[in-house]
């Protein structure tokens, strides 16, 4: 039994390392990377750690019915765990298991997006402090996403044009956003103890940090340069995870979300607001002080206008900015 229970997870763990590669391989992100073995993972779990290339399209369709009905997740949940399977079945092992349209995409909610009034915005940024006040500060006055604002580099921030550069953003693409004037100087402030933080770590032999694996190739010394170094790092070393080099990585999201937490609490602000609700406001905020909608949808780094529109429903107008007759 031990025999054949070793011998079951050393083929797992071959089969996730040539994941891992093909992941990599296409440059997909360390979330990406993370995500997807995740979900292979559960669903070799799910069929008693039956091999993969045992099963097809049946046990696939078994594991998101499964996902749908028993664990009721979400539409985008599911698809998360189908598009991982399906990068397994396609991409790696290289089976044939049918057309893709033959594994249901889940249909997605649209909800409405949660907003913070402009009142609300200043008491939640009021109770925040530290490095993490900068960043929520960066998510609501320049409309980012968590991830990300944890991704600028030194680099990335044009101090005399007021603008940032966000880099591999969703969908792989990069844009250019505004620089909130209230963000230069506790920004540059932020930058010289970076700076001071990486020469401590050159001087214990350090000091790297993860770059684009084409860059990397390129430049093997510019991990090392001031300019490509997180802007919030994180207090201590860490191995990379697909290298094992130890380097210094930026802060975990879960620090902000908890900062942030702890500040609607105190706010007695009674929505549910998430690091994402900055970004939500951001859009919102704007839209209601008359700013064109194009404009908005480039700052936010969306590809389809319909996706910015959807702040139009939750602007302190009314939806679409129409008032009611009985108001006047």
């Amino acid at each position: 039994y031990w025999g054949i229970l070793l011998n079951s997870r050393i083929n797992m763990s071959k089969l996730l390392n040539r994941v891992r590669d093909n992941i990599r391989v296409r440059n997909y992100s360390y979330r990406t990377e993370k995500t997807y073995t995740d979900w292979i993972k559960r669903f070799i779990k799910f069929h008693n750690v039956k091999h993969p290339s045992e099963m097809g399209a049946k046990e696939i369709n078994q594991y998101l019915t499964y996902l749908a009905v028993d664990r009721t997740v979400s539409a985008s949940t599911q698809n998360q765990a189908r598009n991982a399977l399906l990068f397994l079945y396609l991409k790696v092992l290289e089976k044939d298991i049918g057309k893709p349209e033959n594994f249901v995409i889940a249909k997605g909610t649209k909800h409405i997006p949660v907003v913070l009034s402009q009142d609300e915005v200043k008491i939640v940024l009021a109770n925040i402090h530290g490095i993490h006040s900068i960043i929520c500060n960066l998510l609501y006055g320049a409309g980012l996403r968590l991830t990300e604002c944890l991704n600028i580099r030194i680099q990335d921030i044009d101090f005399s044009q007021k603008s940032l550069i966000i880099r591999r953003g969703k969908g792989d693409k990069d844009r250019v956003t505004l620089l909130p004037e209230k963000c230069i100087n506790p920004l540059e402030d932020q930058i010289l103890k970076v700076k001071t933080l990486h020469e401590n770590d050159i001087k214990k032999g350090s000091g790297s940090i993860i770059l684009p694996k084409a860059l990397r190739r390129k430049y093997t010394n510019a991990s090392k340069e001031v300019k490509w170094q997180f802007v919030f790092p994180s207090v201590s070393l860490s191995n990379n995870p697909q290298t094992g080099e130890l380097m210094r990585w930026h802060i975990h999201d879960s620090s902000v979300s908890r900062a942030l937490k702890k500040s609607v609490k105190l706010a007695g602000i009674e929505k549910r607001v998430t690091c994402h609700t900055l970004r939500h406001s951001f859009a919102t905020h704007l839209l209601e002080n008359s700013y064109d909608i194009r404009t908005v949808q480039e700052l936010l780094g969306h590809k389809d206008l319909r996706t910015t529109m959807i702040y139009t429903h939750v602007m302190q107008k009314g939806p679409l900015g129409v008032k009611s007759p009985l108001d006047n």
